[in-house]
């Protein structure tokens, strides 16, 4: 994590996002974190406002359903302004549906996230998640190679 003794809002509100919205499987935390009119920047989610919001929750309670046992680690932070950037790390099990029947299969994946915050609320965010690593180790393409 970053030497710096004050976590930024943008980190904790990030914490909750991975903690509870994706690990925790409950949705109703991105209304609490997100802006009424956020702009959602992460592939396959681009959206703004409500559809934005509907968005991430589908994709909290998917990845919630596929490793229900999954937790966050935020690993390290940086902050310039109303920006910040988060690398997580994401530790889980495959025991729920994922292209397929569970594989059982554990998984360690980086998170990248950067956010604006204003006002308390994430206004703007970016995602990238290692998905080809997940695949992988939820042998997903091990299906695909048969």
């Amino acid at each position: 994590m970053n030497d710096s003794t004050e976590v930024p809002l943008g980190v904790r509100l990030l914490q909750r996002m991975l903690d509870e919205a994706f690990a925790a499987g409950r949705p109703e935390v991105v209304d609490e974190v997100m802006a009424p009119d956020v702009i959602e920047h992460q592939f396959g989610f681009a959206s703004t406002g409500p559809e934005a919001h509907e968005r991430v929750q589908r994709a909290g309670r998917e990845v919630h359903d596929m490793a229900p046992d999954i937790r966050f680690t935020i690993e390290d932070w940086a902050q310039s302004g109303d920006i910040t950037w988060v690398r997580a790390t994401g530790r889980g099990t495959n025991t729920g549906p994922f292209f397929g029947a569970p594989s059982g299969r554990p998984f360690e994946i980086s998170v990248i996230d950067v956010v604006r915050v204003r006002d308390g609320l994430i206004t703007e965010h970016w995602g990238i998640p290692d998905r080809f690593a997940l695949l992988a180790q939820a042998g997903v393409l091990d299906r695909l190679k048969a």
